[in-house]
């Protein structure tokens, strides 16, 4: 039996709830156009979201903190935040609601919201910088779900997605382009219009225009030309890995910064956000955002190791195919990926275990580490099999932590817990965090533990490098509550 608890549903229950929901949309509308602010459930955004998905995410947060989140509580502080003339922001709900039921509860509404929001209370229209100039280089799988994220997001983000440069392949390119962008066989239909002007090469989606830059050199790229400036380049082709490979963009005109999708090479910083992303500094122009694998595990490492302490351990990775495999067996430079990824399990290797250090350096030399690609689109499990300094009482104690880590702590972004009985991969296509606890998996035997990690490695890892960007340029919003 789930040990959530949920709020009874009748007819006229749900109708109330509809009712409620269908008040709530055009209030977050708003909020979201006007002043920028963001309403979220435990970081599931409700931008653009329908009355049936106000309810599903309503009901959802049971699955994190065992109760269901009743809209006739929730209305009431949408309301009061359309009141208060807010500023940029990220607010999150739940959290708030929770709040306020602990420490608010008998107070005034408005004045309670006026006190937790008092940085953003009044900033609506408040001059903002003109926002942050961003490039995709490259238009692959994670340069695509990269501009559904910052799409999505909006005029009044921070940051603003000025163009794409990829190789030109076809007479329709662009057309084909647009296609990819539309629609997905993992990731659904694009939430959205999109049209493609083949006289400009301009893609535009949601009314954020897109130029599409054709070219195959990075330092030829003239971004000035199309009066973009101070840009931040996402490289997302894994061509170039090093400090020297990646600096070929700052030669282009209109570059400030480099981030590259995948493990960096040499000294280069490989940020998992949340982790060590303070560790970035204004004067760095070439970052890395390490990889899916690395950020799905490392934030989990790091509270064990707070907690517990991590002596040292194994990651064994269930990694779904990419396109780096063949579809049918064919030649490749690695062992094992020439065969078919569609009807194989490839055992391979995986240097997330060894990566770990780099952002987490007590982590040295401690882990281990093996993959296995499986014949699935999306979604990897991580296996943490790992020997602690510190026994936890019991698996239960151990779920309770690392639950209320993905509640209230500062890596909440980056860790989501579950303890469903029923969950499988597909139902983490999409998650916005970079792992997801699977609690009914732990084992605790003594001081081993072993704790199974869900990622999405395509979308969650996209959420994480657009932390990082925000982190590289201090573009991203204030979030409350407060921690």
């Amino acid at each position: 039996m789930d040990p959530a608890v949920s709020t009874p549903t009748t007819p006229a229950a749900w109708s109330r709830r509809e009712e409620l929901a269908e008040q709530m949309i055009p209030l977050i509308g708003r909020l979201h156009r006007e002043n920028q602010v963001v309403v979220n459930i435990h970081g599931r955004s409700l931008i653009n979201r329908s009355v049936t998905d106000i309810i599903k995410a309503h009901r959802w947060a049971r699955q994190i903190d065992t109760v269901e989140l009743d809209l006739e509580e929730t209305l009431p502080l949408v309301q009061a935040l359309t009141e208060l003339e807010l500023g940029a922001a990220s607010v999150d709900l739940a959290r708030l609601n929770s709040l306020y039921r602990s420490e608010g509860e008998g107070r005034e509404l408005d004045a309670w919201l006026r006190e937790q929001l008092a940085e953003v209370v009044g900033g609506k229209g408040r001059t903002e910088p003109a926002g942050q100039d961003v490039v995709l280089y490259g238009f692959g799988r994670i340069g695509r779900l990269l501009a559904r994220i910052l799409i999505e997001r909006g005029a009044g983000s921070g940051l603003n997605l000025r163009a794409v440069v990829v190789r030109k392949n076809a007479e329709n390119d662009l057309f084909k382009r647009a296609s990819l962008l539309r629609r997905d066989s993992v990731h659904g239909a694009f939430n959205g219009t999109i049209q493609a002007d083949p006289e400009t090469d301009v893609i535009t989606a949601n009314g954020v225009p897109i130029q599409f830059i054709y070219s195959s050199d990075p330092a030829a790229v003239d971004y000035e030309r199309y009066g973009i400036r101070d840009a931040v380049v996402i490289d997302n082709t894994g061509r170039w890995r090093d400090e020297e490979g990646l600096s070929q963009h700052l030669k282009a005109k209109g570059v400030a910064k480099v981030l590259l999708t995948a493990p960096g090479k040499g000294d280069l910083k490989n940020i998992v956000c949340g982790v060590n992303d303070h560790v970035i500094e204004d004067s760095d122009r070439i970052l890395s955002a390490a990889s899916c694998t690395t950020n799905a595990i490392t934030p989990v490492l790091k509270v064990l190791d707070d907690e517990y302490g991590v002596s040292h351990g194994h990651v064994e990775t269930v990694h779904s195919f990419t396109n780096d495999q063949n579809l049918i067996d064919n030649f490749h430079k690695g062992d094992r990926r020439g065969r078919s990824a569609a009807l194989n399990m490839v055992l391979t290797e995986t240097g997330a275990a060894k990566a770990v250090a780099k952002a987490l350096p007590q982590m040295a030399g401690k882990l281990t580490g093996n993959a296995i690609r499986v014949p699935t689109p999306d979604v990897s499990m991580a296996i943490l099999n790992l020997q602690l300094g510190k026994a936890p009482e019991s698996k239960e104690s151990l779920n309770a932590y690392l639950r209320d880590m993905s509640l209230n702590s500062p890596l909440r972004k980056q860790i989501d817990y579950t303890d469903s009985h029923e969950v499988v991969s597909t139902d983490f296509v999409g998650s916005r965090r970079a792992g997801i606890v699977d609690g009914l998996a732990t084992i605790v035997s003594g001081s081993s533990v072993v704790v199974y990690v869900w990622y999405d490695n395509e979308f969650g890892y996209s959420c994480q490098v657009i932390r990082v960007v925000e982190e590289m340029v201090g573009a991203h919003p204030a979030s409350f509550p407060r921690d």
